[in-house]
């Protein structure tokens, strides 16, 4: 499409996560008359930290936010996995380095911080909070979205980005339901002087029990006066809960035999700040997009965590769908495009993480060799 019809092009974004946020910031670059639709009463994160890799790095550079971002993060010159005793297994210096003309390393970074960065620069009357949809009416050349306050848009494109649960998926696309992965994460942010001498480079590091547990270990030492640490337990579990409820003996239960210094972590964590939630994601979705409705992001193929690349590949879905828009003639030729180009990637991803690797001998199957892992 041409710069005027970019303009005149009336887009509605539903949900305001990374892929949501993403795509209003892309789109409102590119001039396009886009609203983001968030059913909370703000845009935010829960405390924990994330890797962003180098094509989402590659991203930000081209719509011109890589400066902010690195201001707000850290980078990591590898990933290690060692057994839950601290012994190194496997490291990884972060692939497909060579590829990238500019310091793509991956960079650790707050998922407040990756948010607040991203919506800074984006009019505040574009975003729509406290609008729940309701209803999603697909006209062909145009769409309805109605919201729980009884409120109404037409708009010529929607963006599903409302995550796993997906409303816009569900309505239009067929009855996906999140598919239980028998495990937990328990996800809370450590200060540096409460990390037992355990916070000392900025390199990502996971920790396999010879229980299955997995421990994340993401610093996130450019933040505070002591450096912080974003810690993630995830352990198995029978369940199913959405949000279940922990306790301390269940924390203590799941790092039985790690190394001293992580159980110590864990005894002294405050439960109050641990954000615990089921291990989900979906099946393939056979169908991400009509005329004029396109999902992104977990809508479209949410993933297990074991990877970390649910929000890298959210963010390089908007990016490629707003590249679409200006490439192809109309909406549905870009839809179209959009989804050819980014759904072999996604769905390799979404059956990789599925893959159980529950010991430490079980691992080469956990990170392989493949570009669009960089």
């Amino acid at each position: 499409m041409n710069d005027t019809d970019i303009k005149n092009l009336n887009i509605a974004v539903i949900g305001g996560g990374f892929g949501g946020a993403a795509a209003t910031v892309f789109l409102n670059r590119l001039g396009a008359d886009v609203h983001l639709y968030e059913q909370a009463k703000e845009i935010r994160e829960v405390g924990a930290g994330i890797g962003m890799r180098p094509k989402t790095l590659e991203v930000f550079r081209k719509w011109g936010i890589l400066e902010e971002m690195n201001n707000v993060s850290s980078a990591s010159e590898f990933f290690e996995i060692l057994d839950g005793y601290g012994k190194p297994v496997v490291r990884e210096t972060w692939p497909k380095m060579d590829e990238f003309d500019f310091d793509a390393r991956t960079r650790m970074i707050h998922r407040g911080d990756f948010i607040d960065t991203f919506i800074r620069d984006v009019p505040t009357e574009r975003f729509h909070l406290g609008h729940k949809m309701t209803e999603i009416d697909d006209h062909g050349d145009s769409v309805t979205v109605t919201f729980a306050n009884g409120e109404s848009t037409t708009v010529d494109l929607v963006i599903g980005a409302d995550g796993i649960r997906s409303k816009v998926r569900s309505q239009l696309f067929g009855d996906y339901q999140p598919v239980f992965a028998g495990a937990h994460a328990h996800r809370v942010i450590v200060d540096g002087a409460d990390t037992h001498g355990m916070l000392t480079d900025d390199n990502l590091r996971m920790y396999v029990g010879a229980n299955g547990a997995l421990i994340y270990f993401l610093p996130l030492r450019h933040r505070g006066p002591n450096g912080q640490l974003s810690f993630d337990i995830t352990c198995n579990s029978d369940d199913d809960s959405w949000a279940p409820t922990l306790t301390r003996e269940m924390l203590a239960e799941a790092v039985e035999g790690f190394d001293d210094r992580l159980q110590a972590i864990t005894a002294e964590l405050d439960l109050g700040s641990v954000n615990s939630r089921g291990v989900y994601d979906i099946d393939q979705v056979e169908t991400w997009h009509s005329e004029s409705v396109v999902l992104i992001g977990d809508a479209a193929h949410a993933m297990l965590h074991h990877q970390g690349q649910g929000a890298n590949q959210t963010i390089q879905d908007s990016s490629e769908l707003a590249d679409c828009l200006v490439e192809f003639d109309t909406v549905p030729e870009a839809l179209a495009a959009y989804t050819e180009r980014r759904k072999p990637d996604t769905q390799a991803l979404q059956a990789i993480s599925r893959q159980n690797w529950p010991t430490i001998e079980d691992l080469s199957t956990a990170f392989p060799e493949k570009g669009n892992i960089a």
